[in-house]
């Protein structure tokens, strides 16, 4: 069962509920959890990211990031997820919805990072499938787009586990680990043919 809506506790934000899967805003009470399996995760996690700042771990860091978010979701620009598996609500890795446009495109683009510990184990391809459905519904949204790395395989097989349609090559795209460096480009549209049955929606 899936929820998408207002989180009653904590800062405003939403959530997510699937199966043993959940997905919701971050909170200050995750900063503990957060910077130690980002730090746990570092290595892994350089050859695809943007460099870190030099803070970026600290908790002043971390409430700053907080504070981005908070004006981010008001201006319906961006809706960041911590992802938490399990019964114990372990935290695995984060999913974002960003750079949303609105008027005649209706559209955002995903990002997302696992923990090195739990990579490789289908736990964002269930992430994802979760969260996409309800995107569609309730941010109606018509596209969401991603971006992979040529030489990210295992991200590609997620992209494409969960439905995206490579659409073409994107030029020194982002600049990753300091290297503006070329993407594939992925695109997964409200009416494509789903991978997956979408949950049923209720209120939080």
């Amino acid at each position: 069962m899936a929820f998408f809506g207002l989180i009653s506790d904590g800062p405003p934000g939403l959530m997510v509920r699937g199966a043993n899967m959940l997905l919701r805003s971050p909170r200050l009470s995750d900063f503990p959890a957060w910077s130690r399996l980002r730090a746990q995760s570092r290595d892994f996690l350089t050859p695809w990211e943007p460099i870190w700042p030099t803070d970026d771990l600290t908790y002043a860091g971390y409430r700053r990031r907080l504070r981005r978010y908070a004006e981010d979701m008001q201006s319906d620009h961006t809706y960041p997820f911590l992802v938490f598996s399990g019964t114990q609500e372990t935290l695995v890795g984060g999913v974002t919805l960003a750079n949303v446009r609105r008027g005649i495109v209706q559209a955002a683009n995903l990002g997302y990072w696992i923990g090195a510990p739990y990579a490789h184990k289908g736990l964002m391809t269930a992430a994802l499938r979760a969260l996409l459905p309800a995107a569609f519904q309730e941010l109606r949204l018509h596209r969401i787009e991603a971006a992979c790395l040529p030489t990210n395989t295992p991200s590609i097989r997620l992209l494409e586990r969960c439905g995206f349609t490579q659409e073409g090559l994107g030029r020194r795209y982002l600049c990753i680990n300091g290297v503006w460096q070329d993407h594939l480009l992925y695109a997964l549209l409200r009416d494509d043919p789903s991978p997956f049955v979408a949950p049923p929606l209720v209120a939080p």
